[in-house]
């Protein structure tokens, strides 16, 4: 498996939609964000199992509604966790790695050890 932070960016990505700055970045936000198995499991799966550089709400394979999940993946991305592109009709998302080890050095550690009591 390739780890997130080892991937290159492709040549001609849209550009990101509107995200906190690294200096925006709040840990109170962030800690309230993962505070949702659903949307700490997005982020767990998407550092341990990504191997190509952005993903749509399919890849994760949860059995919820899009509306459901588009609320978590915006609650992410406004929480500065995930970069969220708009490719067509879809949104595809990755984990903010450099900026989140910047700010906070060792979260993105915790979340990879994290384990889920429950099936999501």
């Amino acid at each position: 498996m390739t780890a997130l932070a080892d991937l290159s960016p492709p040549n001609d990505l849209p550009p990101p939609l509107l995200e906190p700055t690294v200096d925006e970045l709040r840990l109170e936000i962030i800690m309230g964000a993962l505070a949702d198995p659903l949307r700490l499991t997005i982020i767990r799966k998407l550092l341990l199992e990504s191997e190509s550089y952005d993903h749509t709400c399919g890849w994760f394979g949860f059995d919820r509604p899009k509306s459901s999940l588009t609320h978590h993946f915006k609650a992410l991305r406004e929480a500065g966790l995930i970069r969220q592109r708009q490719y067509g009709l879809e949104r595809r998302s990755r984990v903010r790695t450099e900026d989140l080890d910047a700010r906070f050095p060792g979260l993105l550690d915790l979340v990879k050890a994290w384990q889920s009591a429950h099936s999501l």
